[in-house]
């Protein structure tokens, strides 16, 4: 078992920052969730002048064998085929990347498909997907282990390379089935709670998804304690090795953007492995997935935003990196009243 170390926030430094973003010529909580994200990218980095750098957005991409059971209406093979898409920059997520400056990197985590090398796609490769869990396990104790600690490895290269926000993302064919267990299972929720229509089910397969991932739930009886044991059981190579980066990355004192319901997905693990972790994430949007509002309340989170997308991809992350940037930017810039010459209030 890797053993993460993820200190709490510096809560002196709390009052430091409150002191200059309450002294900005502005009523006080004028900027509103810009100045709890101000206080809390400062406590992070523990500076009263945080600085974003080498902005990075993690697609983790891997394949189900709970895929095979009819939990999608759409093929294995476009895990593949959205990955290439990625590496020939024709996705969303390349398109929003370009526009706000984040460098994309795609892990092959365990994609049922062998790519040819590419300076943008990290070869991590676990196995040829998951097995199917309505069957057996997804994967092994030491697989999923072997993913945690990929992803830990990954998160801390390239944060050793200057960059200090990490976004993350995803793409599977079936993964939305993935995170409903896990959620359910961790968070003790009925599975009806925590299922929806993921790439575009119809109600009749939304019905049939339901019960199928009732029954494997009910085959498996975990203890919701035991998070590695119920991670191995319903995860992906791409949640786990996701969760893996996020427990190293916040290791490491560095913004966590968290994309949509499968990243959520992997953070609750990473959560209930250090619950320290959250105080480290930026929750950027709610997606228009139906379990995830529920799973963003579990984790006490407030999305940024609400924009009804349900795309994965870390779409979402990149989208409310301006917000991010617009809380540390007046932070950094904005006058002071003493500086300004300006009267603050008398009463």
């Amino acid at each position: 078992m890797t053993n993460f170390q993820i200190p709490a926030l510096n809560k002196t430094s709390a009052q430091v920052l409150n002191h200059k973003i309450n002294h900005k010529t502005k009523p006080l909580g004028a900027l509103g969730r810009l100045e709890e994200l101000a206080l809390q990218i400062g406590m992070i980095q523990n500076t009263l002048t945080p600085q974003l750098s080498k902005p990075t957005m993690l697609v983790f991409a891997g394949d189900h064998g709970i895929a095979n059971s009819g939990v999608s209406p759409y093929p294995q093979a476009v895990t593949a085929q959205m990955v290439l898409n990625f590496l020939n920059g024709g996705a969303a997520i390349n398109v929003f990347a370009r526009q706000h400056g984040f460098a994309l990197r795609v892990i092959d985590a365990g994609v049922n498909h062998q790519f040819e090398p590419h300076p943008n796609l990290i070869d991590a490769k676990i196995g040829m997907g998951t097995a199917n869990f309505l069957q057996r396990p997804a994967m092994t104790q030491i697989q999923c282990q072997q993913a945690l600690t990929i992803g830990t490895e990954l998160a801390r290269k390239k944060i050793a390379s200057g960059c200090n926000v990490l976004g993350f993302g995803e793409m599977g064919i079936g993964n939305t089935s993935s995170a409903s267990c896990l959620m359910s299972v961790l968070c003790g929720l009925p599975i009806k709670q925590c299922v929806g229509r993921g790439t575009g089910l119809d109600d009749a397969g939304l019905r049939k998804k339901t019960e199928i991932l009732k029954q494997a739930i009910q085959q498996h009886s975990l203890d919701k304690q035991d998070a590695m044991r119920v991670l191995a059981t319903f995860g992906g190579f791409e949640i786990a090795m996701m969760a893996g980066a996020m427990l190293g990355a916040a290791e490491q004192k560095t913004l966590l953007l968290i994309d949509g319901f499968i990243a959520s997905a992997a953070l609750l693990v990473a959560a209930k492995l250090q619950p320290n972790i959250v105080d480290y994430c930026v929750f950027a949007h709610c997606s228009g997935e139906a379990g995830h509002r529920k799973l963003l309340d579990y984790l006490g989170a407030k999305p940024l935003l609400d924009l009804g997308m349900r795309l994965g991809e870390g779409t979402g992350a990149v989208l409310a990196y301006p917000l991010v940037l617009a809380a540390v930017n007046f932070l950094n810039d904005m006058a002071s009243f003493e500086s300004a010459g300006v009267s603050e209030k008398t009463a």
